[in-house]
């Protein structure tokens, strides 16, 4: 006979699969091209946001390669980086679902989850995030221009929920 936490256990391990199941059809309604990448002669843009802004692929001072898998986890977790920095980030999907690596604050993640659950088939592609198919890799390059806590997250319905994010420390360079 099972113990109390080990059929809980079992039924949160039921449900987070049954969430992953009737969340695919939604998470390849995301997006229409799963491996988005900013086209190479397309201006960087200059906008500022509260983690930073897009980053020169000239002046990259760092790559940190990031993986993603069906476990809903990045590895690594946990980033540091100066502030100033411009990093690339190769996204590795190591998964058979889409995964996507969004950059911003928790409440920013946040509010975008909660837009992408109201508006699943929504399309949109910003610097400070990635698109990756299953087996695929992406690329982003973005400049960490203040310090704080950030984080990055998989925003697809039902992964963020599961623990799909990571956090950046950036200190002062």
């Amino acid at each position: 006979m099972k113990t109390t936490s080990t059929l809980q256990m079992t039924l949160r391990t039921m449900l987070l699969s049954l969430s992953l199941v009737i969340t695919t059809p939604a998470a390849f309604a995301h997006s229409d091209a799963p491996d988005v990448k900013h086209k190479a002669d397309a201006p960087i843009s200059a906008e500022e946001f509260s983690f930073g802004k897009q980053g020169d692929p000239k002046n990259v001072t760092r790559t940190i390669t990031i993986d993603m898998n069906d476990r809903m986890r990045f590895i690594p977790g946990d980033i540091k980086v100066r502030q100033g920095e411009t990093i690339r980030f190769v996204v590795r999907n190591q998964g058979k679902l889409l995964h996507e690596m969004v950059i911003g604050t928790m409440a920013e993640l946040k509010s975008h989850q909660e837009m992408m659950r109201q508006h699943p088939g929504m399309e949109h592609d910003e610097a400070y995030m990635t698109h990756v198919g299953p087996g695929k890799k992406g690329e982003m390059v973005w400049q960490f221009s203040k310090a704080g806590e950030f984080y990055y997250a998989c925003l697809i319905p039902g992964h963020f929920e599961a623990g799909m994010v990571g956090k950046i420390t950036v200190t002062k360079g």
